[in-house]
């Protein structure tokens, strides 16, 4: 189906050089090109679009200010700011409403494959409304103790990097933003970033002081206590298949960037599950309450009473944001890792079995949804070495046992 973008820059020069550019997707692409935030509006008003590319230095309406009111007005579009402005401060003022930032002179086939990717992702989606909501999202909600915890942290100024990750690697919502600053343009960093601990050392630790005390780009769930009571169990199990996942890849592979990348992962597999408790709370309640002595599946559960599948919010959330593919694919397919025909063991592979263990000994009924998939694990020759991975998962418990006691008294101080 063919996709609708507007490009909205006041240098017609610039503008005849995207059309030329872009001539060879006119078959995919139907594309408008407007001179002015005002023109944008209009054209919006007028027709159905997927997306908009904006520059950010415009006169009378400049790029962030034209998204803020796209966002309210067409909150399912794609929204990337295209622009040769790549100030600190440009950058931090277009978090909030755009999606992805990428920098002029632009690499076509970046935009391309970016565009592509949040489009096939929202088409995936069996609740198109639900989109437009995941879409107007300005940030994934965080456990209350963490947010508090790295604001702390952040009024200090001899806080390290080191300490400040410490704090987000448990944090499924800060670690998605910064996953998705690290992965626009004005990084400069080289390749796309998959690595959480990648992401914080291109970002620098002034930077996510300036998201979270100036900017407050990070937000902490604040809603109802019932909807809250499910989140502490949903961050335990996170951590924990992050920290299986890696180890798992570590262990097969050796690679570091496969380490980290499957840790990354495996924190970010169940945001979709956080989204629709943030944003559909009555209705993913009736989930949860459904789930003790009923027949059906998780997975019908979702689609009976929100309309799709946590996987697909997740994933279409982490495209949109500009998040690498091989982590979109891992959010899309950790339940069904068969449905992706890899040949070879990736993240995926990792984040999957990781899951899997963690799930069937997990003590929350939110986190009993998936099964290993054997036909993934017996088409890479891994059958035999699960056994051991669950014995992994085993010492992380055993580990985290002992160390609750000295974390209990230090919550009991404060």
């Amino acid at each position: 189906m063919t996709k609708c973008l507007l490009f909205v820059d006041d240098e017609q020069m610039v503008l005849d050089g995207l059309r030329r550019a872009l001539w060879s997707m006119r078959g995919e692409w139907e594309m408008h090109f407007v001179s002015s935030g005002a023109a944008a509006l209009d054209a919006l008003d007028s027709m159905p679009f997927d997306a908009v590319v904006t520059d950010m230095r415009m006169p009378g309406m400049d790029g962030v200010q034209l998204l803020e009111l796209v966002k309210e007005r067409h909150g399912n579009l794609v929204r990337i700011v295209l622009s040769g402005q790549s100030s600190k401060d440009a950058i931090l003022r277009s978090v909030a409403p755009a999606h992805q930032f990428l920098s002029k002179p632009c690499n076509l086939q970046e935009l391309k494959a970016r565009l592509n990717q949040a489009f096939a992702s929202r088409d995936l989606l069996s609740n198109q409304p639900l989109a437009s909501i995941v879409s107007r999202m300005r940030s994934i909600p965080s456990l209350p103790h963490l947010y508090n915890d790295l604001t702390v942290a952040l009024r200090d100024e001899n806080t390290s990097l080191r300490q400040i990750e410490e704090i987000i690697s448990h944090d499924v919502g800060m670690a998605a933003k910064i996953l998705q600053l690290a992965n626009s343009a004005f990084i400069a960093a080289h390749g796309r970033v998959s690595s959480l601990h990648e992401a914080l050392s291109l970002i620098g630790a002034e930077t996510v002081r300036s998201l979270t005390l100036s900017i407050h780009v990070f937000s902490q769930f604040d809603r109802n206590a019932a909807t809250a009571a499910h989140l502490p169990a949903i961050w335990d199990h996170s951590v924990a298949v992050a920290s299986l996942a890696h180890r798992i890849a570590i262990t097969e592979t050796g690679s570091k960037h496969m380490a980290e990348e499957s840790f990354t992962t495996g924190l970010l597999h169940d945001v979709g599950k956080i989204v629709l408790l943030a944003e559909m709370p009555k209705e993913y309640q009736q989930v949860v309450a459904s789930l003790d002595g009923n027949n059906q599946s998780f997975r019908e559960l979702e689609i009976k009473y929100v309309g799709c599948p946590h996987e697909q919010i997740g994933a279409y959330l982490m495209s949109v944001w500009g998040l690498p593919v091989p982590i979109v694919q891992a959010v899309e397919f950790h339940h069904v890792p068969s449905a992706a025909a890899h040949t070879e063991f990736s993240s995926l592979t990792a984040v999957h079995c990781a899951d899997a263990i963690v799930s069937a000994s997990d003590a929350s009924p939110l986190n009993h949804d998936v099964d290993v998939d054997t036909r993934h694990v017996e088409a890479l020759g891994l059958v035999d070495i699960l056994p051991q991975w669950a014995c992994f998962h085993e010492e992380y418990l055993s580990a985290n046992a002992r160390n609750q006691p000295s974390q209990d008294a230090k919550a009991l101080s404060t």
